[in-house]
């Protein structure tokens, strides 16, 4: 069977992540593109599929509003264009559903928002309850507040969380490109698109180049990272060109248009790729053979006796990463010690927790359910 249309066939709730480079043209947005990409979302409505909206564009629009075409340097500048094109943006998103009766909402998020787990939860039952209400959530990174510590770095990166978090059954993430090229399409008229992508290797992430466009802030490669995390959560994620009218309608009649990345076979439950690819590592742990191959190979929790070595001043319940002694990443998770009660008590049997602090709240260090560990290596 084919796979496209295997895939597509079985979608009942998919995320579209819509770039600035889509959404804007010569006199700012791009009103034409939006009602295309807007008709055919509705169309996927009405054969009951579940449609959610990561959008860019509120910078491009601000600074058209405001007739500014010079690059906004400052990050003032960018949160206040940011603030005027929100707005405006909204108002078309609403128009456009609103001529098939069809409600929007709008969610605003920062990084923060993503990584405090209740929050976490509570945006995903507000999302979930807007879907049951019929309702569009159209959700953006809130530029007018965020700060570089919570900031997603582009909205690439905001889609692939949001789709753990809805628990999407596809990512369609619409550019201003054809799809993942086998070279730089800019440098060598013999590029080509590549039509599907396995297993995302080294030599896949190496043709996904850093350059964005003028309007956007992610290029390529930031796709593909996107792709990794999505995939690992066992969701089908495309690239594919948001410039083409009928881009949904062809993608959803399993034609080969854009670069499709399968799912793993086994991929990491919602709480798991929350902590591998939600959360950022406030130090390290490192870790000695022994734990290294409890960890990968047997499934373990990690213990203080397997740590040699501790690296940041993380605080109870923050993300860390567990490396081995030449630095390669084997885990990331939740630590139920601080750094300076590890370092008391690294080497050392669980039984000796409560002799050395005082007190000895669990065993581990890092319990197995709130570690999200690296595949097996040859």
């Amino acid at each position: 069977m084919n796979t496209r249309k295997e895939i597509f066939g079985k979608v009942k709730k998919v995320l579209i992540k819509i770039g600035s480079a889509v959404l804007t043209g010569e006199n700012g947005l791009d009103l034409n593109i939006i009602e295309h990409l807007v008709d055919q979302m509705v169309d996927l409505k009405k054969r009951g599929c579940h449609v959610v909206i990561v959008t860019s564009g509120a910078i491009a629009s601000g600074k058209h509003r405001m007739g500014i075409t010079a690059p906004l340097k400052s990050m003032p500048q960018k949160q206040a264009a940011a603030a005027i094109g929100q707005s405006r943006l909204m108002r078309v998103y609403s128009n456009a559903f609103g001529k098939h009766g069809i409600y929007v909402a709008q969610i605003l998020l920062t990084m923060s928002d993503l990584t405090d787990r209740r929050r976490f939860l509570n945006i995903r039952n507000t999302l979930f309850t807007l879907l049951d209400w019929g309702v569009v959530p159209i959700i953006n990174e809130n530029d007018t507040v965020a700060t570089d510590e919570i900031k997603f770095g582009d909205n690439d990166q905001l889609a692939a969380m949001i789709a753990n978090i809805i628990e999407a059954h596809l990512l369609i993430n619409l550019t201003s490109t054809e799809g993942l090229y086998d070279r730089n399409p800019a440098r060598s008229k013999k590029a080509r698109v590549i039509p599907l992508v396995r297993h995302i290797s080294d030599d896949i992430e190496a043709v996904a180049t850093s350059e964005a466009t003028d309007v956007g802030t992610g290029g390529m490669r930031s796709k593909v990272l996107a792709a990794k995390k999505v995939v690992a959560f066992g969701i089908p994620y495309i690239i594919a060109s948001g410039k083409d009218p009928c881009i949904l309608k062809d993608l959803f009649a399993g034609k080969e248009k854009g670069t499709l990345f399968l799912p793993m076979a086994e991929h990491l439950t919602s709480r798991k790729h929350w902590i591998a690819y939600t959360l950022r590592s406030r130090g390290k742990i490192i870790l000695d053979e022994g734990a290294k191959k409890a960890l990968i190979e047997q499934g373990k929790s990690l213990l203080p006796s397997g740590i040699v070595g501790v690296e940041g001043d993380f605080g109870v319940g923050d993300p860390v990463l567990c490396v081995d002694t030449e630095g390669n990443i084997l885990a990331k998770g939740i630590v139920n010690y601080g750094a300076a009660e590890c370092r008391k008590i690294m080497g050392l049997k669980s039984s000796k927790i409560a002799q050395v602090l005082g007190y000895k709240d669990y065993d581990e260090v890092i319990h197995r359910d709130n570690m999200a560990v690296a595949k097996k290596t040859s």
